[in-house]
């Protein structure tokens, strides 16, 4: 699996006011948005174009058009909807599809309660939004989903992740063309699976404890 740590100030500066246990739900909202279209910039580099004849007030030239299909983008709900405004900002033409997942807190094991994908996703890049790749179960699974349904090119992004997730999911995977593009790799995970230092849970962070 290939990893990209997006190392920018701008993007260490955000994180640090996500991580501060004194940000409020709005504030947070705000710089995931900000976050994600940093990193979106970062995971799209490989996006697929193709040429295109257009004619600009000069001359005529050869420019590019995303190609068909166009990618469909995953948040992985309920936390992974925080992060979807700032992906389609950059790809607003991209498809929405959805994954409901929820992880055990004594197993730790991700399990899918509600998808909305389309049902073949031959030939189309994927990319995956969830804001922590922690244990890496929840990726884990989310990927295997788009496997079966044909992805062959899927592209994660997580705003923090941790070394045990990272490992996991490259395990999981070895053979396969997952990328995960993330803005840090923290320290560790604790004995309840979170990521230390993190930043708490970040659904509860984005929408209030339900």
């Amino acid at each position: 699996m290939k990893v990209h740590v997006a190392d920018h100030p701008l993007i260490a500066h955000k994180l640090t006011v996500l991580r501060d246990e004194k940000t409020d739900s709005p504030t947070f909202r705000h710089l995931v948005e900000e976050l994600v279209t940093l990193l979106s910039y970062e995971a799209t580099r490989e996006v697929k174009v193709e040429p295109k004849q257009i004619k600009t007030p000069v001359s005529p030239m050869t420019g590019v058009a995303m190609s068909k299909p166009t990618p469909v983008v995953v948040p992985i709900l309920r936390a992974g909807l925080g992060m979807l405004e700032g992906m389609v900002k950059l790809m607003p033409n991209s498809e929405i599809g959805f994954l409901g997942m929820v992880r055990d807190e004594v197993t730790l094991q991700a399990s899918t309660y509600a998808n909305r994908l389309p049902k073949d996703l031959k030939g189309r890049q994927c990319f995956i939004l969830d804001p922590m790749l922690a244990t890496g179960g929840t990726l884990i699974a989310a990927i295997q989903y788009l496997l079966d349904l044909g992805a062959t090119d899927i592209i994660a992004i997580c705003i923090i992740s941790s070394p045990e997730g990272i490992k996991a999911v490259g395990d999981a995977f070895p053979n396969t063309n997952v990328h995960l593009v993330t803005g840090a790799v923290d320290e560790k995970l604790n004995e309840h699976g979170y990521i230390v230092p993190g930043l708490g849970d970040a659904g509860d962070r984005l929408y209030g404890v339900v």
